[in-house]
């Protein structure tokens, strides 16, 4: 409570001194400040509403995953196992690691794990990777996303064998952050701010979207205008955009076309700075990437068993 009314003696003296001299300020002066008196108070609007709640947010995110490890061992037949402390491995990405070795029907843990995100609206946009305890092969895995068209769901009707396993959930970043009605709040100010600042420049970028992306840096992919600077496809007067990952593997194989890259190179150069190398990950990627590329039928990133992926395009 201190800091806080530090905050506010201090903007008040800000408030003060810009009093003092507005009347001596043109016409884009007066905007600018305007402009930082809404950031000044958004500032003030997030330190109120730090409420000292992520202890308690981060305890109860830890309790629903071990939930969802006792679910996955229930539906294995298993009611009287340990689910082991809950690993933080990254940002919005957990690890579930259990007492002793189970069995399990991938049916049966999509539903253990779908049901339990269900109940606390987090049953969007999160994969699920099942590794061995070794942690260096995955034996099973899928994604989920809010547009079901896009969920990747591969056999799952065999059963797996008794084993020591882990199971790692990776979320969206805004689909496992819990929103706190003070941070709701500290954010309608910062909303305004950037409303402002992009209503003030909406002719501008419309007009730069309706244009090329950074011509001359194209890369033709088929009929398919490929800016990797911009990380845009641009076919039939649309423009799709590419993640980070999307586009740095696009670029490898539109670099390369019609040749097969290897998965080892492309896990190496998209995930090496991360240090850890999921196998299901390209897979994900690749699936997203495929649905991209589907302006153009001449164009197929195509799977060749055993070896890697090919960016296919037919004259």
């Amino acid at each position: 409570m201190v800091i806080v009314n530090k905050i506010v003696n201090f903007v008040n003296k800000i408030l003060m001194n810009m009093a003092r001299f507005k009347s001596s300020m043109n016409k884009n002066t007066k905007r600018l400040l305007g402009l930082g008196s809404l950031l000044l108070l958004t500032i003030l609007c997030v330190a109120f509403s730090f409420t000292g709640t992520d202890d308690f947010e981060t305890a109860r995110q830890e309790i629903l995953l071990r939930k969802i490890g006792h679910e996955v061992l229930l539906y294995s037949g298993d009611s009287t196992s340990r689910v082991l402390p809950v690993k933080k491995v990254a940002e919005n990405e957990y690890q579930l690691r259990f007492e002793n070795e189970f069995s399990f029907q991938p049916d049966s843990l999509e539903k253990a794990i779908g049901s339990s995100l269900a109940k606390e609206n987090l049953a969007n946009d999160y994969i699920v990777n099942v590794l061995n305890c070794e942690g260096k092969d995955v034996v099973f895995g899928y994604a989920i996303f809010k547009n079901k068209k896009n969920n990747i769901m591969p056999c799952s009707g065999r059963k797996q064998p008794k084993n020591c396993y882990v199971i790692n959930l990776k979320f969206k970043s805004q689909g496992w952050s819990i929103p706190k009605k003070g941070y709701l709040i500290g954010g309608i100010p910062l909303l305004a701010f950037i409303g402002l600042i992009i209503s003030k420049s909406g002719k501008g970028r419309k007009k730069s979207i309706e244009s090329d992306p950074t011509p001359g840096n194209d890369l033709k992919i088929g009929d398919i205008l490929f800016n990797p600077d911009s990380r845009q496809l641009q076919s039939a007067g649309m423009i799709t955009e590419l993640t980070l990952k999307e586009n740095k593997l696009l670029l490898i194989f539109a670099s390369s076309p019609n040749v097969i890259i290897e998965r080892s190179r492309l896990q190496k150069e998209i995930w090496e700075d991360e240090g850890v190398i999921v196998g299901r990950s390209l897979d994900v990627f690749i699936s997203k990437l495929r649905k991209k590329l589907e302006h153009d039928p001449a164009v197929k990133l195509v799977n060749i068993h055993g070896k890697g992926y090919k960016l296919e395009i037919n004259a």
